[in-house]
């Protein structure tokens, strides 16, 4: 079966809509190597499936709401379904992860695997994302080599294998969680929540003129609570985002939109001058947007 090719595919709100493995096998594993240049940065992004991280070698800072973590090499991280997270390497990373659907473990909604275990799970305000750190905690990382290698090398009944593995990791995850008291982490829960709501709002809207008001309305909270609840998850104001986002969306229409003037996309991106596009695209990718199209044109 091999590996699927890297590459973040998401629609306008922020949520994944890349194909991981097959309506017959729901998992998919990708390797890859991300330096700290900006066009190696995992944006804000967030998907139905679990997902499972190994460093092979380097470092990389992931964040989910409200959580940093620096993983470094031989470190793993599991992140639940549909919660936002970002990635950026430190220098460069080797990053080998699988992504599946729960129906991989469960065959259906309804099974005891599904009722029981999974939905409990993938429900859980409190476990967001996890970071193995003790002795016993390494099984995950230990069951992630064991199913990664098989779907590598396409062993024989390596969907038995991959399940197997995944499946001890969701069991293991399972036992954390299974005595967390429903209101645990609630108010981290609303903020998820909150922030997916108005991230999804900045990214189908980033080209018109929007406002703190118009984006804390998407999530009915006040501006101020808005203000509080970026700086709480991502660490950045709303406006902040707003910006990085669209010089990051820019930056792609700079590769895609060869045929479109710069002033153009501009434009496209929000910025309500090419002067001002330029400033903030060297102010985050160090080269002017003619510079940008030029290098990457050549390659």
């Amino acid at each position: 079966m091999g590996l699927q090719k890297c590459g973040l595919s998401v629609n306008s709100e922020g949520r994944e809509i890349q194909t991981h493995g097959t309506f017959e096998f729901p998992c998919a594993g990708y390797s890859a190597v991300y330096t700290n240049a900006p066009k190696d940065v995992i944006p804000w992004h967030w998907h139905e499936e679990l997902e499972v991280a190994y460093v092979k070698s380097g470092s990389i800072q992931v964040q989910v709401p409200g959580k940093q973590y620096l993983l470094n090499t031989g470190d793993c991280i599991v992140i639940n379904s549909n919660i936002p997270h970002h990635a950026v390497a430190k220098d460069q990373c080797d990053l080998r992860s699988l992504v599946f659907h729960p129906l991989l473990i469960t065959g259906n909604n309804i099974s005891v695997f599904a009722q029981k275990y999974m939905a409990p799970l993938v429900s859980c305000s409190s476990l967001d994302s996890f970071q193995p750190k003790t002795a016993c905690d390494q099984a995950i990382a230990e069951n992630f080599q064991i199913a990664f290698e098989a779907l590598v090398h396409d062993v024989p009944g390596l969907e038995f294998v991959v399940r197997e593995h995944l499946s001890l990791i969701c069991f293991y995850l399972w036992q954390q969680i299974r005595h967390t008291a429903p209101t645990e982490a609630l108010a981290a829960h609303h903020d998820t929540i909150r922030i997916r709501e108005m991230l999804e709002y900045i990214h189908a809207n980033y080209a018109d003129d929007i406002t703190l008001a118009d984006i804390a309305r998407t999530a009915n909270i006040g501006e101020r609570e808005c203000l509080r609840c970026f700086q709480r998850t991502i660490q950045l104001s709303p406006m902040q985002y707003l910006l990085k986002y669209r010089v990051m969306q820019g930056a792609v229409l700079l590769e895609t939109e060869r045929t479109k003037t710069i002033s153009e996309i501009s434009g496209l991106c929000g910025f309500d001058s090419p002067s001002n596009f330029a400033k903030m695209f060297k102010r985050f990718y160090g080269c002017s947007p003619r510079e940008y199209r030029r290098k990457n044109n050549a390659m």
